[in-house]
């Protein structure tokens, strides 16, 4: 009987985490994380971390594992899970892979072109341009050198925005020339849960986490990340509404108000992507 991974995908805030926890000490075994925020071990609770006492519930992989030193993307990912998964299956007939970026676990399902190297300082160029000049500037680029990428993208989201950029400045080719790979044979079965509520329901969740990720000390952890704040992974909702306080641009109460609009957003975007998929079973929550 072939091995397994079960996928648990969804919005941020719909309870990932608590169900894939529950899911694998039903079936008394592990998760591989497919979060590309998560996997940073300087990053917890601004990422929403599983806490000390979920991570000892069940053994995790690919949570706080790395640096953001280090490059993290997605073909990173699909070679670092698919050793991971090997390993695993030695002593498991089923792992659990729970996580909210969908081009992760696209690439541990169907596989992934391998990318372009980037040299560092044409990254570290494009995130500093991005800093000082903000996402309206990153979207027009992307809009006049790369128009076909830009007819697909996601608008909203700087992290793959940047991405995009650097690869079409690299090597002169659109990011979509890299993706043409046809869908490879995993030597596992997938089965692949979708968790899904009310939009309402799923607002108020992201109102009461992020309320709690400022009383959990978000505004401390996100001063202790000023050294890496270049990072892409810090690009992004949660830590560049905080950065704009610290800079003078915003004051905390607009900030976290950003935090959370942007986390809506950022939800809606997943469920589009998710629901693009027609081997999801979705289960409804709460």
């Amino acid at each position: 009987m072939k091995k397994k991974i079960i996928v648990v995908v969804g919005p941020t805030a719909v309870g990932k985490t608590a169900f894939a926890i529950a899911l694998a000490q039903s079936l008394n075994t592990v998760v591989l994380g497919a979060d590309s925020r998560q996997c940073y071990k300087e990053l917890s609770i601004g990422v929403a971390r599983p806490s000390p006492e979920e991570l000892a519930a069940v053994p995790h992989y690919f949570v706080g594992s790395h640096s953001l030193q280090e490059n993290i993307n997605a073909g990173f990912f699909e070679r670092y899970a698919l050793d991971c998964l090997e390993k695993l299956f030695v002593d498991h007939d089923q792992v659990v892979v729970c996580g909210g970026t969908g081009l992760y676990v696209q690439a541990l399902c169907e596989g992934i072109d391998p990318m372009p190297s980037i040299p560092e300082g044409l990254r570290d160029n494009i995130v500093q341009q991005y800093h000082t000049k903000g996402l309206v500037w990153l979207q027009k680029e992307l809009a006049v050198k790369d128009p076909g990428f830009w007819a697909v993208a996601e608008k909203q989201n700087p992290q793959r925005l940047m991405r995009a950029l650097e690869v079409f400045l690299a090597t002169g080719n659109s990011i979509l020339y890299y993706r043409q790979k046809k869908t490879v044979d995993r030597p596992f079965a997938i089965e692949k849960m979708g968790l899904d509520m009310s939009m309402e329901k799923l607002t108020d969740r992201i109102n009461w986490r992020v309320d709690k990720m400022m009383a959990d000390g978000l505004l401390a952890e996100v001063k202790s990340l000023l050294p890496y704040r270049e990072a892409v992974a810090l690009q992004t909702v949660g830590y560049k509404e905080i950065f704009a306080h610290l800079d003078g641009q915003v004051d905390l109460p607009t900030a976290v108000a950003a935090i959370k609009t942007h986390t809506r957003q950022y939800a809606k975007r997943q469920l589009t992507w998710f629901r693009k998929d027609p081997a999801i079973q979705w289960q409804q929550m709460g």
